[in-house]
């Protein structure tokens, strides 16, 4: 469809670029056949705007010659000859017009609004179907530009969305692969707390890829997956681990599933289990007005072992907020004193 004639606004503005032409046309009609105002309003007016739903097949002569494949010659020459065609059909017309149509024209002679304007008439109307045919080449730029936008933000998306799937593919295994050596740790010393541990990591399990398989979730769910996690190594530390799960105006938020999974996990391997006497875990979920503040925070030895982690952890989570934010959210983590300190700011998401 015709880019004018798809959209309402286009064609409004259209039609008031040609009722201007047509206040030109009547003032240069009125002058070089001295009629009355009335009578070369009359018969410019309509003649204006008809030209101008002519002037719409320029779009489709644009489209024959595009700018990008056509040589210069073979461009001039088709929107010449276009334009001579419109232009003699438009002045043909417009003497019909006038000798059949216009109030008034026939008293004053045959068709007298336009004798010895011909000229006239059809001048302008090879300027105005060239300067349509410039008009024309323009709005296909436009709409290339933009189809080319749209492919590009299409495929970022994709790519986007690819980079997700790789990444929440690699959670499951992540936290399965340090449970299951949990697990193995336990079964030569506990065998009762293996077995409660088996069971409490099947309902982590079950709750984490149900969960997992959405797009959001509620911060109060993700807490509790936290929660949960939380309890199964408390299994393997008993009095060791302690954690504090707190929420502060952030209830409702959505929050990307399992984004404080490899956190707390990383607060676990790398902070309490290298204390003899253990510690406290503690995550809180806080919202401003406009951002949302998810934060892990343990005790750690600053002369434990560094690197013995397998390094997807806080990898994982920096790749998420990339490809869902952007540049919108942001992780820090750092040590200071003792304490090991890991924060995710992204922007407030609520329920639609």
């Amino acid at each position: 469809m015709h880019p004018i004639l798809a959209r309402g606004g286009r064609l409004a503005l259209y039609l008031a670029v040609w009722a201007t032409a047509g206040i030109l046309l009547s003032i240069a009609v009125a002058a070089e056949s001295r009629v009355p105002w009335t009578i070369a309003a009359a018969v410019a007016m309509p003649l204006a705007i008809t030209y101008g739903f002519i002037c719409l097949s320029a779009w489709y002569v644009s489209r024959s010659v595009p700018l990008t494949t056509s040589g210069a010659p073979r461009i001039v020459a088709t929107a010449a000859a276009a334009a001579a065609v419109s232009s003699l059909a438009w002045t043909a017309l417009a003497r019909a017009w006038a000798a059949a149509v216009a109030p008034g024209a026939a008293a004053l002679g045959p068709s007298r609004a336009v004798d010895g304007i011909d000229a006239l008439l059809f001048g302008f109307g090879v300027l105005l179907y060239f300067l349509s045919i410039a008009l024309s080449y323009l709005l296909a730029a436009v709409e290339q530009s933009r189809a080319a936008e749209r492919r590009g933000l299409e495929a970022q998306v994709l790519a986007r969305e690819a980079e997700l799937r790789s990444l929440r593919a690699q959670i499951d295994p992540h936290f399965l692969f340090n449970s299951l050596h949990s697990i193995s740790a336990l079964t030569g010393v506990d065998p009762a707390a293996a077995r409660r541990m088996c069971v409490l990591l099947g309902e982590f399990l079950r709750d984490s890829l149900a969960l997992g398989a959405e797009a959001r979730i509620t911060v109060e769910r993700e807490l509790a997956l936290a929660r949960q996690f939380l309890e199964i190594e408390r299994v393997r530390f008993g009095d060791r681990l302690h954690y504090e799960v707190g929420i502060d105006g952030a209830e409702g938020r959505l929050v990307p599933p399992l984004l404080l999974q490899p956190l707390v996990e990383n607060a676990v391997t790398h902070g309490v289990a290298h204390l003899i006497e253990g510690g406290t875990i503690r995550v809180t979920a806080a919202c401003t007005a406009s951002r949302l503040s998810l934060v892990v925070e343990n005790a750690c030895d600053p002369d434990r072992r560094r690197g013995s982690g397998t390094g997807v952890g806080l990898a994982n989570v920096r790749g998420r907020l990339r490809a869902i934010h952007g540049t919108e959210a942001r992780l820090t983590a750092e040590e200071r004193d003792g304490m090991w300190r890991a924060e995710i700011s992204i922007n407030v998401e609520d329920k639609t």
